[in-house]
């Protein structure tokens, strides 16, 4: 079952690390030290990247189409 949320990360990312280092599944990484990116693969969209961001730069959304994959199924 495809996971319904996933975390964004806004280009105001500062790169400070401290999503990269709560996140349980391994699914942000810092690049180039420049800032914040999320693999959608592995991101389950739990929200405690979100939390910890002193930025507060890091938004849980719904995943796109999820909702026209929903509808489909009822």
């Amino acid at each position: 079952m495809r996971k319904k949320k996933l975390a964004v990360v806004s280009k105001e990312c500062v790169a400070c690390g401290c999503c990269q280092k709560e996140c349980p599944l391994g699914a942000i990484s810092i690049f180039r030290g420049l800032y914040a990116v999320v693999d959608a693969e592995k991101c389950i969209g739990c929200g405690k990247c979100a939390k910890v961001c002193p930025a507060s730069v890091i938004s849980i959304v719904n995943r796109e189409g999820q909702n026209e994959k929903e509808k489909a199924l009822v």
